[in-house]
């Protein structure tokens, strides 16, 4: 009888230990795709701070021009 629950705990140890393992790598995985995407991001999409400055320089453009529209217009 104790050498069943000696196999059986070493083969319950051995699952969880494979388990454990398995556990291991995927987390290994992700934390390389995370830092590749961190890479990546900042290449394909623009921040929303630097996308309202730049939106703000074309909006003050356009409104000069109006004016100068309106003011040939005026003319």
């Amino acid at each position: 009888m104790p050498d069943i629950l000696v196999t059986v705990s070493w083969a319950v140890m051995g699952v969880i230990g494979w388990f454990v393992r398995v556990l291991w790598e995927a987390d290994k995985e992700l934390r390389q795709d995370l830092a590749k995407l961190r890479e990546e991001i900042p290449k394909e999409y623009v921040n929303r701070d630097d996308y309202r400055g730049d939106i703000q320089e074309i909006k003050q453009m356009l409104r000069s021009i109006f004016e100068r529209l309106d003011e040939k217009a005026d003319k």
